[in-house]
């Protein structure tokens, strides 16, 4: 199981690191981990399912 850092996650998903950082801090996606300095480590295929049901669920 590869985690990524948040930046490793924006290049993956193509978009840029502040919309997922906004995504995290409205409650749109849980990261895998967080840190105890408060960083988010996150798993692709988990990130991608939870913005394919948002999206089915119309929060997208």
């Amino acid at each position: 199981m590869e985690l990524l850092t948040t930046g490793q996650l924006a290049r993956e998903l193509g978009v840029s690191r502040g919309a997922v950082v906004k995504w995290a801090r409205e409650g749109k996606i849980q990261p895998e981990l967080s840190t105890p300095g408060g960083h988010h480590r996150w798993k692709l295929d988990d990130v991608r399912a939870q913005l394919r049901r948002l999206r089915e669920d119309g929060g997208g």
